[in-house]
């Protein structure tokens, strides 16, 4: 079985734009058209099972066109074979945070997506206090991205270890996931500051950078148990992002946990 626990698709009419502005901002190349369909044909190639794609709110205002086509994307690919779970998405200057955070929970979401750089807030305001509070209260799955973004190469990063570790101490939420293995290209403070931490680390768009050994530090230190397999596609493909896991020759159990043990457990899927 394979989950890829942070992947991203738009809605049709938006798609491309979107990924051409993407790719552009980050000198990125896509490996899918960025639509639901796109991530179907990954799916396929990598033999995943699950998908959890991620929207990101850049203005307080998309919330509700943002949410309606994270909710269609649930409704249609319920019980599809390669199935998709969309997260709902909020941003920390969001009026209400705590209603809206109850409508996304009685709306069927598990969780919700932030990104501290594309919403140019640091992680430990207040709005992202509020957000990551209700997720606890709700129950709900929080993941940030974490890290440089390469979109905003030269700009203050606005979620690096040092603030995640301050978000951590002050929070306590136990199902808050730090996309790009904590910290992206800031992983050895990952190793100083999180690792270890009550908190879940994925693997997007990580693998193919990050040298294997400090992968394998930060693994030791931070345990098996809360380590997710994912890509960040249409930003890295999963099949590839996949194979570079299964070279370090983690063994079974260690695998099984991250290609979607870990998954199916904070999701609540299965026994």
């Amino acid at each position: 079985m394979l989950i890829d626990f942070h992947t991203h698709i738009f809605p049709e009419k938006i798609a491309q734009r979107t990924i051409d502005f993407l790719a552009m901002k980050s000198d990125g190349h896509p490996c899918t058209d960025g639509t639901a369909e796109g991530l179907l044909n990954a799916m396929e190639r990598a033999d995943a099972d699950i998908c959890v794609t991620l929207p990101v709110l850049t203005k307080p205002s998309q919330f509700d066109s943002v949410n309606r086509f994270a909710i269609e994307i649930n409704e249609k690919y319920k019980d599809s074979k390669r199935k998709l779970i969309s997260f709902g998405g909020i941003h920390p200057a969001c009026e209400d945070i705590k209603n809206k955070m109850k409508f996304l929970k009685d709306s069927g979401f598990l969780g919700v997506k932030i990104h501290p750089d594309y919403q140019e807030t640091f992680i430990d305001d207040e709005g992202y206090i509020k957000i990551i509070s209700a997720a606890k209260d709700y129950d709900m799955i929080v993941v940030t991205h974490a890290g440089v973004d390469d979109g905003y190469i030269g700009e203050p990063v606005k979620c690096p270890p040092e603030l995640s570790k301050k978000v951590i101490d002050k929070i306590g939420h136990e199902k808050l996931v730090l996309a790009h293995y904590g910290g992206h290209k800031q992983w050895q403070n990952v190793l100083d500051l999180i690792a270890g931490c009550n908190v879940y680390l994925d693997t997007a768009f990580t693998l193919h950078e990050i040298d294997e050994k400090l992968f394998k530090k930060i693994l030791d230190k931070h345990g098996d148990d809360r380590v997710l397999f994912a890509s960040d596609c249409p930003w890295q493909d999963t099949a590839s992002h996949s194979d570079i896991l299964k070279s370090y020759n983690l063994g079974k159990s260690a695998e099984d946990k991250i290609f979607f043990g870990n998954a199916l457990k904070l999701l609540k899927i299965g026994g």
